[in-house]
């Protein structure tokens, strides 16, 4: 019953099904040990792309052998990483632009934002580094998952806010990177 239960869950968050994350049945008691399972399966299968970048970067710059984190590491990084999302997307959303609707508890945001990780585990399948194109395909279909859970569970009426909420640590990037560009600080090679 656990793995038909975990099963439902990665077949209706990969297809985008936004009746799903409507459906309060899926951030009960149970959901939490899902949400963690799926962060720690994911954070597992993202060493494999890891390496494969990293055989890459030392073979292209001819660094030498590249060790890369210990498991602990990556373990604890992972949890760390999904709580300060968490965060970030609670507070945005719910504290800083919420709607008239907006009834949601950071246990709920916490769960969705371990849920909408469930794309990652098709990086299994970056095992060389002609496939690291994957991981950014991956990135694109969490980041989708996540304005639809966001949409949802937040009562917005428009998918605008919620993709600034779930792509406004990209797009502050994406700023700085082009000012400091055309300010000239960013010296070319």
């Amino acid at each position: 019953m656990i793995l038909t239960r975990f099963i439902h869950i990665y077949l209706n968050t990969l297809k985008l099904n936004k009746n799903f994350f409507a459906n309060k049945s899926n951030f009960g008691e149970a959901a939490i040990y899902f949400a963690i399972s799926i962060v720690l399966i994911n954070s597992l299968i993202s060493i494999i792309p890891n390496s494969a970048f990293l055989n890459f970067m030392s073979s292209y710059f001819s660094l030498g052998e590249i060790q890369g984190p210990s498991l602990k590491v990556v373990l604890i990084g992972s949890i760390i990483t999904w709580v300060i999302k968490s965060c970030y997307i609670h507070f945005i959303g719910v504290v800083i632009f919420p709607s008239k609707n907006t009834n949601c508890k950071f246990r709920k945001t916490f769960i969705l934002m371990g849920l909408v990780q469930t794309p990652f585990i098709f990086n299994i399948f970056v095992l060389d580094t002609y496939m690291l194109l994957l991981t950014f395909i991956t990135y694109i279909w969490y980041n989708i998952c996540l304005i639809i859970g966001i949409n949802v569970i937040y009562n917005y009426k428009n998918i605008f806010k919620s993709s600034l909420i779930a792509l406004g640590h990209l797009i502050i990037f994406f700023i700085l990177i082009f000012s400091n560009y055309n300010s000239g600080s960013i010296v070319p090679a």
